[in-house]
């Protein structure tokens, strides 16, 4: 059925619900994983607060040390049973790295959280997921 997934991470809880979900998919199919996580490019103004950060080599530590967090766990996860490809881009756009990452990497489906945000946050956020929906030919498997 599937012989590798691409499994976005922001280390957030629903993410991680994710992550869960990939790999044991992964390992009952046996499929390879490759788990990704992207940083936003650092920027003098930002209004994220993840980007406030004193220097640009600052910001690149921050970035390193939670892209490092966000792909522990699917390390961990992956165990004995699924080979597993730990992967940390920056990028402007992260649903264009996911949608690039699983195009050249041949993976034939991505396994991705979605926060659920609605309202004005939704409108002001965006949604990587949705953005991956709706520019992506590969299919996906949302986790809520």
């Amino acid at each position: 059925m599937y012989k590798h997934i691409l499994i976005p991470t922001d280390g957030s809880t629903l993410s991680d619900m994710a992550i869960r979900h990939g790999m044991a998919l992964a390992k009952v199919v046996g499929a390879k994983v490759t788990a990704l996580t992207v940083s936003l490019p650092f920027q003098s103004f930002a209004l994220d607060p993840v980007m406030v950060s004193d220097s640009p080599v600052r910001y690149q530590q921050e970035c390193e040390a939670r892209a490092e967090k966000a792909l522990g766990l699917a390390r961990t996860e992956a165990g004995v049973g699924v080979s597993c490809e730990a992967l940390h881009l920056t990028h402007a756009q992260p649903y264009q790295a996911i949608i690039e990452t699983a195009q050249k990497r041949a993976c034939d489906l991505i396994c991705m959280a979605s926060h659920g945000r609605k309202g004005m946050s939704a409108f002001v956020l965006g949604s990587e997921t949705h953005k991956v929906l709706t520019h992506c030919i590969i299919p996906v498997l949302v986790c809520r």
